[in-house]
């Protein structure tokens, strides 16, 4: 009897107080319904969403071996010298540079005031020593170490390149044929190896092209009639320089030597070889582009009258007797070379070979899987007027064409961003940094009477004229890309990615310099 009545008084509460029965229902229902649709979204946005992909440059390969405790070097003056892979040395400084948002030594034009000696006041947003701090400076520039050190804190860290006389000759004959007179009234290369006297002469323009330019670049007197005495003393100024000195024929060793000193990651040194010549004979392209009117107007180079002419290669071909003349021609860039290629190899000695080796396999390992993923083709230079994007045309100028490269289509943002870096020719790549650190001020409209005096840009709170026929900066004969990079590679110490790579032997390759 009390357990009806409990049962009653339990109908009478639901039913009368918390509301019928089917409603109790209807509410259960709906809320099964509510958690099985939402269960369903879940399985389907799981199975329709796909994650979002990685790029390749924040793979852990991105990294490297280990480095260490050590902390990486952020002041950094790298002495752009001619024709020794230098400009591909440099996108690698652009690019760390610019992915750590650091303050670049940049020039008024686009060299540092070359050939006069570097003057301090040739950066653009220079106030006076320690005024403002400056992290990279690599443009071309003659070195001129006290007023370097106006611009570059205490502890910059200094390195340059360094190239075979005779291969840098070849190459420097090849972009500067019409720009050297020395090379201009000569049949040849070998012609001028023959008798170097009968076209050289010291007092004019752009002949520092032709003799120990590499002296020349390092800021010392390059008509110097040469003596073991002169040569050991310019051989020490440098060494009390610079901390480090490569060698491009032996460049992917160099890299990984540099990353060492610099304590950079992995894809810091990893590049693709850029302003390759063309090795094979063709015509003279016409210059295009928005950025090229610039850098044109600023050389005076190019077709004249604006139309492309058609000329032959320059003729390279060289014996060994000449080859032989030309290291006695520049025997004070010989006696640096042989100096500097000793001094190499004894830092490979102490930094061990069968882990240079190892390093070395990775370094080109990573160009490969880089090259695929970015290039097109696999990573093959193209000549200019073959590559769609005009932003990323090199320059050219001179008998022979510069050759660039061009990405693959369909990449995601940020590899995009990264491969465009490694590919972007050095002259919109400084224009790319210079918009940056230093943005156009508003245009200010000119008063009736007054004449336009240039183009007014900010520069840390003051105003510089950017007015390129006042820098005094030329780019003559392929200058601002700055160097032949070998031949699409093979001079500096890797051939093209499909090919394999020879081991490497210290001793061997001191063997060829007795």
């Amino acid at each position: 009897m009390l357990f009806k009545r409990r049962a009653r008084m339990l109908r009478w509460l639901v039913c009368g107080r918390l509301g019928p029965v089917w409603m109790w229902k209807a509410l259960l229902l709906f809320v099964a319904i509510a958690f099985a649709g939402q269960l369903l979204g879940v399985i389907f946005n799981k199975s329709s969403v796909q994650p979002a992909a990685r790029s390749i440059f924040s793979s852990p390969d991105a990294q490297g071996p280990s480095l260490g405790s050590c902390q990486p070097h952020t002041h950094i003056m790298f002495l752009k010298t001619h024709k020794t892979a230098s400009s591909t040395v440099l996108n690698m400084l652009y690019r760390f540079g610019e992915e750590r948002n650091l303050c670049f030594a940049l020039p008024l034009g686009y060299q540092l005031g070359y050939p006069l000696p570097f003057n301090a006041h040739r950066v653009k947003g220079y106030r006076g020593p320690r005024a403002v701090e400056f992290h990279i400076m690599g443009n071309h520039m003659r070195f001129n170490k006290l007023e370097v050190e106006k611009v570059m804190p205490a502890d910059t860290f200094y390195f340059s390149i360094i190239r075979d006389p005779v291969a840098l000759a070849e190459s420097s004959f090849a972009y500067y044929k019409e720009v050297a007179p020395a090379f201009r009234k000569t049949k040849g290369l070998g012609d001028f190896a023959d008798d170097p006297k009968k076209y050289y002469d010291p007092r004019l323009r752009n002949n520092h092209y032709a003799r120990n330019l590499l002296w020349f670049d390092f800021g010392m007197d390059h008509n110097a009639n040469f003596s073991v005495a002169l040569a050991q003393h310019g051989q020490a100024m440098i060494r009390q320089a610079f901390k480090l000195i490569l060698v491009s024929e032996y460049f992917d060793q160099s890299m990984i030597l540099l990353r060492h000193a610099l304590c950079w990651p992995l894809d810091a040194v990893v590049s693709f070889s850029l302003n390759a010549r063309q090795q094979k004979p063709s015509g003279i392209g016409g210059i295009s582009g928005s950025w090229v009117g610039k850098a044109a107007a600023a050389a005076g180079v190019g077709g004249r009258g604006g139309r492309s002419q058609a000329k032959t290669l320059p003729n390279l071909a060289l014996t060994e007797e000449q080859r032989e003349k030309l290291r006695q021609w520049n025997a004070l860039d010989w006696y640096l070379y042989k100096a500097f290629n000793q001094t190499f190899w004894e830092e490979i000695d102490r930094f061990g070979h069968a882990q240079m080796e190892q390093e070395v396999a990775l370094l080109r390992i990573r160009r490969e899987d880089l090259a695929r993923v970015c290039l097109r083709d696999g990573g093959k230079p193209v000549e200019a007027h073959r590559i769609r994007d005009k932003n990323i045309r090199p320059f050219q100028s001179g008998l022979i064409k510069i050759l660039g490269y061009e990405l693959q289509p369909g990449l995601d943002n940020a590899t995009r961003t990264a491969c465009l870096r490694m590919i972007r020719p050095e002259i919109q790549y400084k224009d790319v940094l210079d918009a940056k650190q230093f943005p156009r001020a508003p245009a200010v409209q000119a008063q009736p009477g007054q004449q336009s005096q240039g183009l007014m840009v900010a520069a840390g709170g003051s105003f510089l004229r950017q007015d390129l026929s006042r820098t005094g900066d030329r780019l003559v004969g392929g200058e601002a890309g700055g160097e032949d990079s070998g031949g699409g590679g093979e001079r500096l110490g890797w051939k093209p990615f499909n090919q394999e790579q020879p081991d490497f032997d210290a001793r061997a390759r001191k063997s060829k310099l007795r």
